[in-house]
């Protein structure tokens, strides 16, 4: 277990696992009024939260998978790097074909935390070999 500090400026629960396999926890929308978001278009939607997590861990913003499936209303993926202070807000795209209204303490997106790891690069002129080389897009004959 992780222990992270949290600011919590809204009215709202502060973000919690629903099941205890569950990696995401939902992020609400701190909002004073209903916000329309028409087709095709995207948003910011502030949440109420701050977190300061530990040098090594981000926090992913990701789709609720449901929100998506029903509404067609998606949260752009997203990092919360571990220096950063600020409320973290969420970028929400309408994909489908009718608007959509964002309710305060509606459930936009899920932010899960994860471990990463700092690289130092190994300048060099040529890559190991591998069975995969070169090849991209479709190379590997899955379909």
């Amino acid at each position: 277990m992780l222990t992270v500090k949290i600011v919590n400026t809204s009215e709202h629960p502060l973000p919690q696992y629903a099941t205890q396999g569950a990696a995401g926890m939902d992020l609400r929308a701190s909002i004073e009024t209903p916000i329309l978001l028409p087709p095709q278009e995207r948003i910011l939607i502030p949440t109420g939260i701050s977190i300061e997590l530990p040098i090594g861990y981000e926090a992913q913003i990701r789709p609720r998978s449901g929100l998506a499936a029903k509404k067609g209303v998606v949260a752009i993926f997203g990092t919360v790097d571990s220096d950063y202070r600020g409320q973290i807000h969420v970028l929400l795209l309408n994909t489908s074909k009718e608007p959509f209204v964002i309710e305060n303490g509606e459930r936009i997106a899920q932010m899960v935390i994860a471990k990463h790891e700092t690289i130092i690069w190994e300048l060099s002129q040529i890559l190991s070999p591998t069975e995969r080389g070169e090849g991209g897009f479709g190379s590997t004959g899955i379909k």
